[in-house]
């Protein structure tokens, strides 16, 4: 299901992927394929990691990548979640594909 708040998506970003919702920053953007392949990959990886430990590796990661990086937008593109939806959101078809708890790192 995908909402729309201006609210609940940090600047910066358009659009974050809380399970079972996709929350974009506008409506206009709720047509934009590749953004909802995006934001489909990360609710796919939400789902694997039953929620709440994806929202702690999540964190954990970026914290981790932050104190390397010492650069919000670099912790956050390292990611391995980020890197996966990155490389993949142009293919429509990835999650029909990729097959459930096949996980891949992207490091």
């Amino acid at each position: 299901m995908i909402l729309i708040s201006k609210y609940l998506v940090p600047k910066g970003y358009t659009g974050i992927a809380l399970f079972p919702f996709i929350v974009l920053r506008q409506s206009r953007m709720k047509h934009d394929p590749v953004l909802i392949n995006h934001e489909k990959i990360h609710l796919r990886q939400q789902l694997e990691l039953l929620i709440i430990p994806f929202f702690i590796w999540y964190g954990l990661e970026f914290l981790i990548k932050y104190l390397k990086y010492r650069n919000w937008r670099m912790a956050y593109s390292n990611i391995s979640f980020e890197r996966e939806a990155y490389a993949q959101e142009m293919d429509l078809k990835y999650l029909e594909q990729r097959r459930f708890w096949e996980f891949r790192i992207y490091l």
